[in-house]
């Protein structure tokens, strides 16, 4: 009762930017759950965009415009639409509730049990780490900072790694025309 009395407390005092990491994590774990939930695959999808989503808020609360930027567009934007396209594709048929058995769901309440206890057990004794504010650098997750450590300190792998890109990209385009039967290749 005492640990929770201090909950409340610091629950209190908390900033905006904490009653929104909080708001998020809670969107985030019910959107997360129904994902595992949902008995129609198309809304499955859509709550892990809405997850995806909402993992976004937390990259933007810990200042990390890149990564936010590049889990809207890689993340919820081409893999979502890819996974929608693969589950209309496939035709998914509606299970019979009677296939699963009691064996098969009573094995996974207890796998999912084990691994909650493991968790919360790895989680209370994992060491926390310190925070020291007078060495907080806020311009650390920008991407001008990562643009500076990647056009100065990392050109020739940046550069190695886009020659790559075109020569696969001009191989996949190749092989394309070459299968369709294009005489000019």
């Amino acid at each position: 009762m005492n640990q929770f009395n201090t909950f409340l407390a610091s629950f209190k005092n908390l900033t905006t930017a904490g009653y929104l990491f909080y708001g998020l994590g809670l969107i985030t774990l019910i959107s997360a759950i129904s994902v595992v939930t949902a008995k129609n695959p198309i809304h499955s999808v859509l709550a892990l965009i809405f997850t995806f989503f909402c993992l976004t808020g937390h990259y933007m609360l810990l200042n990390a415009q890149f990564l936010a930027i590049v889990n809207i567009i890689v993340y919820a934007g081409a893999i979502m639409v890819l996974f929608l396209f693969a589950i209309m594709f496939l035709n998914l048929k509606e299970e019979d509730e009677e296939a699963k058995t009691n064996v098969t769901k009573m094995a996974a309440v207890i796998v999912g049990g084990v691994l909650m206890v493991l968790l919360l057990s790895i989680f209370n004794y994992a060491p926390v780490g310190t925070y020291n504010p007078a060495s907080f650098d806020a311009k650390t997750g920008l991407v001008e900072r990562l643009g500076i450590v990647l056009y100065s300190d990392y050109i020739l792998p940046f550069e190695l790694a886009s020659i790559l890109f075109l020569v696969a990209m001009v191989g996949a385009v190749m092989l394309g025309k070459r299968e369709a039967g294009d005489p000019h290749f």
